[in-house]
């Protein structure tokens, strides 16, 4: 009897756990907090940091300037790069497994070069990044002091580059 006993509830906990699994899985899916997208910087948040930046250029504020419009123009081009080697490669037709290894690594000084044009900025080489900055940074004031609407700051930073650093 008590051999039947242990077989019966053996034979129960074999269909009851899949269930108190699940179930044990749904509440903590409940309990995971929702994702929140990336929130935008805006215009007037990055002129903030960056009216800092003359008085104070190794500050936070400072540095946080910098690294954004150095980060936007670096992500660019390494973006337009790949575009470019993608859609080239696309043309040629199939590639083998070492050529598929070779275009996707980073792209060269010279695909970042030819790629440049893409973006519709083109900074030359070389060029000092202080220089860029500024330029940025200053018509990223004038935006500021006639602006109606807050708009991203990588819109504000995005056409300041075209206007100022025009491919030829």
């Amino acid at each position: 009897m008590l051999l039947k006993n242990k077989q019966f509830r053996l034979r129960n906990s074999t269909k009851i756990l899949p269930v108190m699994v699940a179930a044990l899985l749904a509440v903590q899916l409940l309990l995971v907090p929702t994702a929140k997208a990336l929130e935008v910087l805006s215009a007037k948040e990055l002129a903030l940091h960056c009216a800092l930046l003359s008085s104070e250029p190794e500050g936070v504020d400072g540095q946080y300037c910098i690294r954004y419009i150095q980060g936007f123009i670096d992500g660019a081009i390494a973006t337009d790069a790949r575009v470019m080697l993608n859609a080239e490669n696309a043309l040629a037709g199939s590639e083998t497994f070492s050529e598929r290894a070779m275009r996707t690594r980073i792209p060269s000084r010279a695909d970042r070069s030819r790629a440049a044009g893409l973006a519709g900025f083109c900074l030359g080489d070389p060029l000092q990044l202080r220089a860029v900055v500024a330029t940025v940074v200053a018509d990223l004031a004038v935006q500021q002091s006639s602006a109606e609407k807050n708009e991203p700051a990588m819109e504000v930073v995005y056409s300041s580059l075209l206007k100022n650093y025009p491919c030829k």
